[in-house]
């Protein structure tokens, strides 16, 4: 299936459509979740995840499920440069690993009883064998090299973009109600490691990291890439437009999963940001729309070097601690458990007045 042309004024009209959260509720939250038969504040944040859900939703009751994580694919035109430990063609073999089953995320999905939908972005070759699990709506067979110029131009990245917000919407029309992020695409934290540089004004040597198992010389190599990068579209970069940088250094994939983020927001789903690529997806679309925020997590701590001074140049927690950095969407499918567990914890334990429980005095 073709993703349609879209326009910058028709994207625009999509991105306004994000509402930020009334951040009034979270009184409301917090006095409810206090009368729940515990010390104030011992579910710690747990509680925490329970009041943003509540605040996202509009004041209605948190709900957890159905969930659904979108492991979105696209392929590099910077890996040229050798910047990765694997070749190319894997991205294609992890597709359809993820479509037989045998992936991490397939395991974590199903541990979690969560969907998992996988969608061929922009992934070299042709169409893959039609399959249940797998939406074909490819922008490009890749982008290009980000060393020598421009990932994509201004229309695949719209294109990209709105093929985002088209999967939010269709899952909002399907009961979904909580989205996860997960990406493939060998290379790919070479432009996340790029976008974050110009997003925040990072150094590529203060957070390259070894990505997909690349060695201590490899890591240096793929720094200087990244400078390169930034040069080459260093026009752009001082621009600070986000949308501009996103299309001069991003992916197909991390376009779309930008879109994702926003669609999410929109329609008022929470939307579990997976790791270093899906961060990157993240910081592209929190630059666009700052209101999104209010609409996120951040599942998990990347064990990619540089992703501390990421979180902290985006001012967020991540939810779990784990030292993963495996992508996929392998922290959003953990961290969906987590918001259940949440909404739980606020729609079924008994308040003080209900258990006749006396809360102390």
């Amino acid at each position: 299936m073709a993703v349609n042309k879209i326009s910058a004024k028709e994207l625009q009209r999509l991105v306004d459509a994000v509402q930020p959260v009334d951040s009034a509720l979270e009184e409301q939250a917090r006095v409810h979740l206090d009368n729940l038969t515990k010390p104030l504040g011992s579910l710690g944040r747990l509680e925490d995840l329970a009041a943003k859900m509540y605040v996202a939703s509009g004041g209605i009751a948190p709900q957890a499920d159905p969930a659904r994580i979108y492991t979105i694919a696209g392929d590099h035109g910077v890996n040229e440069e050798d910047v990765s430990y694997f070749p190319q063609e894997v991205t294609r073999q992890m597709v359809e690993n993820f479509l037989d089953g045998g992936a991490g995320i397939n395991v974590l999905a199903r541990t979690s009883g969560v969907e998992l939908l996988v969608v061929d972005a922009g992934c070299k070759g042709g169409p893959f064998p039609e399959h249940p699990n797998l939406i074909q709506r490819r922008i490009g067979c890749g982008t290009a090299n980000i060393s020598k110029g421009p990932a994509m131009n201004g229309e695949c990245c719209r294109q990209a973009v709105a093929l985002g917000f088209e999967l939010a919407d269709e899952a909002h029309a399907q009961g979904i109600k909580v989205l996860g992020t997960g990406e493939m695409g060998v290379s790919n934290t070479t432009p996340s490691t790029a976008l974050y540089c110009a997003y925040f004004d990072l150094d590529p040597a203060d957070i390259t990291g070894p990505g997909g198992g690349i060695d201590s010389e490899g890591v240096r190599r793929k720094t200087d890439v990244i400078r390169c990068a930034l040069a080459a579209n260093a026009e752009v970069v001082r621009s600070a437009d986000p949308f501009a940088i996103l299309t001069a250094l991003g992916g197909y994939e991390i376009a779309a999963l930008a879109g994702l983020i926003l669609g999410g927001a929109k329609n008022k789903q929470m939307v579990c940001i997976d790791g270093f690529i899906s961060t990157a997806a993240y910081a592209a679309a929190v630059k666009i729309c700052p209101a999104v925020s209010g609409y996120c997590v951040l599942s998990h701590a990347s064990a990619e070097p540089g992703y501390a001074k990421v979180i902290k140049a985006l001012g967020r927690r991540p939810l779990l601690h784990l030292d993963m950095r495996l992508g996929e969407g392998s922290g959003a499918a953990l961290s969906m458990f987590m918001l259940r567990a949440a909404a739980n914890i606020f729609n079924e334990m008994a308040t003080f007045d209900d258990a006749g429980v006396h809360a102390g005095g």
